[in-house]
């Protein structure tokens, strides 16, 4: 799969995480759904479709409690 796979929620989404430090900030669902106006549900989902859809262009991790999340745009 590719980016013009992504819907127009995870493409806004993954540019939002390529664009900010959620490794020295801990990445918050709560935050994502409110800048999103979205559910917090909605922002797993796309996640979780990102993992799949773009694989090496998102990175998802646990460290010192927290998730952390970094992102690059595909070229």
């Amino acid at each position: 799969m590719s980016v013009e796979d992504l819907t127009e929620f995870e493409s806004r989404l993954l540019r939002w995480i390529s664009v900010s430090d959620f490794v020295e900030v801990p990445w918050s669902t709560e935050r994502a759904a409110e800048a999103f106006k979205v559910e917090d549900d909605q922002v797993y989902q796309a996640l979780a479709s990102l993992t799949t859809k773009v694989p090496d262009s998102i990175q998802i991790f646990y460290e010192d409690g927290a998730i952390r999340i970094v992102a690059d745009l595909p070229s």
